[in-house]
């Protein structure tokens, strides 16, 4: 059993508690003690695309880390929590509503290589302890800007190919004012981003920089690597694994998370060479990242091609 389960998370849910109610489903489904591991925390505030892989997929559960991520989520404006979310305490308020026009003017201020600070409510480690246990116990914790890329931040639901053909675009929730603008009471944004980029931080930023405050209200991923929502199962579709489902309902194979990657047919000779950790030369290809794949179609390892070498990066025992 090696592959890719797409849990839609729900609301509530810990990642850690999603791989939980994945071995149990697996042990439920007759298939015994499986290797797990999940590709990308999401907290339990937030909703959406949770890549879980099972046995040698786990080995690619660091590039799953790695790989870029795109959020819808809606900025709430006039208050700002500990948290930046809807639990957390408020901590600062403002009157100012923003209008439309005002968030469209700073939003490429947000695009592109950015620094920002991290939530005090994060799981980025300070001398060893968590910063969201140290923030909990009432210490003040001391967020260290980092720097992250935001490859794209528009209005939720409205393409680029929409904008382009005029399409218009209505706020969330507006109220009149007495210069007869609209001021939004919140506004829901779709962001592609980095590693590492908090969309919480992104939210309190972007709050501030129209001379306001404001928190996350609701952060649903839609696409985390090469997966996205519609390849995505809910947590009721999970639990009928146990009971019987078909498992080809149910588990991707494991180079659905590699389709981001260029493919190379192996002779049956470099497929073996590759299995043992040989590096094989005499390879007429391009240098770069591959997966090799024998004649069956089966991946047998992520491979380097370097001047016709091709050098193992992390092997695959199927």
């Amino acid at each position: 059993m090696n592959g890719w389960i797409i849990l839609d998370k729900p609301v509530g849910l810990g990642s850690t508690q999603a791989v939980g109610a994945v071995k149990r489903v697996c042990r439920e489904a007759g298939l015994g003690k499986a290797k797990v591991g999940h590709g990308g925390t999401l907290d339990p505030l937030a909703s959406g695309v949770l890549p879980i892989a099972l046995g040698e997929a786990t080995k690619l559960c660091g590039r799953m880390l790695d790989a870029s991520k795109t959020y819808d989520f809606t900025v709430r404006f006039g208050m700002e929590t500990a948290g930046l979310d809807a639990e957390g305490e408020v901590v600062a308020t403002s009157d100012v509503r923003p209008t439309l026009a005002e968030i469209d003017a700073v939003l490429p201020r947000f695009t592109g290589p950015i620094e920002q600070v991290p939530p005090a409510y994060s799981a980025i480690k300070i001398d060893g302890e968590r910063a969201y246990d140290r923030a909990r116990k009432g210490e003040a914790v001391e967020m260290k800007a980092r720097g992250v890329t935001v490859y794209s931040l528009r209005h939720a639901g409205l393409d680029p190919a929409s904008i382009a053909a005029g399409a218009e675009w209505t706020p969330d929730q507006v109220r009149g004012d007495e210069g007869g603008e609209d001021r939004l009471e919140s506004i829901t944004l779709t962001a592609h981003v980095s590693k590492g980029t908090y969309i919480r931080s992104l939210a309190r930023d972007i709050a501030r920089a129209v001379g306001s405050v404001g928190h996350v209200t609701m952060l649903r991923r839609t696409k985390a690597g090469p997966f996205t929502l519609e390849r995505a199962i809910s947590l009721d579709k999970l639990n009928a694994f146990g009971q019987g489902a078909a498992q080809s309902e149910i588990i991707l194979p494991l180079e659905a998370g590699l389709v981001d990657i260029p493919a190379l047919d192996l002779s049956p000779e470099a497929a073996g060479a590759i299995r043992q950790g040989r590096v094989w030369t005499g390879v007429s290809t391009h240098d770069g990242l591959y997966w090799g794949r024998d004649a069956e179609n089966r991946p047998v390892a992520l491979i380097e091609a370097l001047a016709g070498t091709l050098k193992v990066v992390r092997g695959f025992n199927l």
